[in-house]
């Protein structure tokens, strides 16, 4: 079964960047969709970004627009979020997850979820 792993997370100031990546073990990125969702205290899981593996179209929340990138590294079976100018909504446990077929970007369902890693943005 693919198993994701979300790093890079951490305590950050307002305006501050930082790095996400997610790694698949147990099976590769190769035809699926990865997908970025956050989930702030007491809120509901929201999308954020989105990346089909081989076609590199994205898909990205209005809310990040401009602010985050996601690229891939097929080599390494590896996809980054590239997150900038954080701000404190930005606040949440990331979550990568994957699906393979035919599905929406942003509704999936995404089949593959990891443990989360937790970005705080503080003012």
């Amino acid at each position: 079964q693919v198993q994701l792993r979300e790093s890079g997370g951490g305590l950050v100031q307002a305006g501050a960047s930082l790095r996400l990546s997610c790694t698949a073990s147990g099976g590769t990125f190769s035809r699926s969709v990865l997908g970025w969702f956050r989930q702030a205290p007491g809120k509901d899981r929201e999308f954020v970004a989105a990346i089909h593996w081989i076609d590199r179209v994205t898909n990205y929340v209005d809310s990040v627009k401009g602010r985050f990138t996601l690229s891939r590294d097929n080599a390494k079976n590896t996809v980054a979020l590239q997150m900038s100018d954080l701000k404190p909504e930005d606040t949440a446990v990331y979550y990568c997850a994957s699906f393979y077929g035919m599905r929406s970007l942003v509704s999936g369902p995404y089949d593959y979820w990891g443990q989360g890693t937790t970005v705080t943005v503080s003012s």
